[in-house]
């Protein structure tokens, strides 16, 4: 066992890729982790506001120094525009779980508690179980299966992260950031 610990080779990454939405695009993006002996721990794709363009995000664990050559040979794909590692800057990332739990008279109440403290909605009821759906981080999910796995979690779907980089968080007088920069990447002050 390597005494450089588990920061060095086994560290958690989350990646942004905005590609073109294009047949293929997801396969060959998947190929180059598959083709360095990285498992892809989540993944989401969708359309983005801009048509004809998707993001994919995935979130893989290894080697900084391999992953920044998958990022360069990402960056090097025709259809990908462009590439984001969430590691050195505040982001946001969310996933969403629907959880199907056993849901027995005598247990109900309790079950819908959790809903609320977790700002959870039930989504399906059936005489004998709910369907639960949770957004949230993945501590969040985490912490709502473990006390649901008390009742005895029927099925479980989740999504897989979304991850957003945050906003600036540099204000002009009135408040507002001090330059706007619109869709055509022109730059207008305030």
């Amino acid at each position: 066992m390597s005494s450089n610990g588990p920061n060095e080779n086994n560290q958690r990454h989350t990646i942004g890729v905005l590609v073109e939405n294009q047949p293929g695009v997801l396969a060959r993006v998947a190929g180059l982790f598959s083709g360095r002996g990285f498992n892809i721990e989540s993944l989401t794709v969708a359309e983005t506001n801009e048509p004809g363009m998707s993001r994919i995000t995935l979130v893989t664990t290894g080697d900084q120094h391999i992953v920044e050559q998958i990022i360069k040979q990402l960056n090097k794909l025709i259809n990908v525009i462009k590439v984001i590692e969430f590691r050195n800057m505040e982001f946001v990332e969310r996933e969403m779980a629907l959880i199907k739990v056993k849901a027995e008279k005598q247990s109900r109440a309790e079950i819908l508690r959790i809903v609320d403290i977790f700002r959870a909605k039930v989504v399906d009821v059936s005489p004998y179980s709910y369907i639960i759906e949770v957004t949230g981080d993945e501590g969040k999910i985490s912490a709502i299966l473990e006390l649901l796995n008390q009742f005895g979690i029927l099925e479980l779907a989740r999504t897989g992260k979304a991850a957003m980089a945050r906003g600036k968080k540099e204000y002009g007088k009135k408040g507002l950031p001090h330059k706007i920069v619109t869709r055509e990447q022109e730059t207008v002050d305030e």
